[in-house]
């Protein structure tokens, strides 16, 4: 009663997941631009003049992060044998996005190294993904609360969209109408 299949991403040739990091990054620091903003403009000596610098500060943070982004996702691709293997497991309730045991090592080391890099520089924020990626290899998405689905058919890539969260089902050619009908 379930299919299963397993697909490996190349991580270079299909940007697809830094493309997801990427928007996640964005909308990290636009929260935080917008709380700085927020906090600024409630003091009474605030200038309109601070505005541009406070952007122009987030901007070049915007783009060191994502030049540092590159790096450590070509880091991470090099880890992983240059792609990332994904079990997915399809039945009538739900879709299952499960990391591969040798995947699932790696991405437990990695995230515990991230979560010591965020512990010794004092960044409660790293840390805390660290310890999130060391201890998440799985992710199910119930059809019940799906709002959206968006085939990218040339990234062999379903988004599956939820409130909040987006799975990513990947699927090879042969069988991407199936699954995408199915979901």
């Amino acid at each position: 009663g379930k299919y299963r299949w397993v697909y490996d991403v190349p991580m270079l040739k299909n940007p697809s997941i830094l493309l997801e990091v990427f928007w996640v990054l964005g909308i990290s620091f636009g929260i935080v631009w917008l709380l700085v903003l927020l906090m600024g403009g409630c003091e009474s000596h605030f200038r309109p003049s601070e505005l541009w610098d406070i952007t122009r500060g987030f901007l070049l943070l915007t783009a060191l992060f994502l030049v540092l982004g590159c790096v450590a996702y070509f880091f991470v691709s090099w880890h992983y044998g240059w792609k990332y293997s994904i079990l997915f497991i399809m039945d009538e309730h739900e879709v299952v996005h499960k990391q591969l045991p040798g995947t699932e090592s790696k991405a437990r080391a990695i995230g515990k190294l991230t979560a010591l890099a965020g512990g010794a520089g004092g960044n409660v924020g790293m840390a805390g993904m660290g310890i999130l990626v060391a201890n998440r290899t799985s992710m199910s998405t119930s059809y019940s609360s799906v709002r959206r689905i968006i085939p990218c058919r040339r990234q062999h890539l379903i988004k599956v969209r939820e409130r909040f969260s987006r799975n990513m089902v990947f699927v090879d050619d042969e069988d991407f109408d199936f699954v995408y009908l199915y979901l």
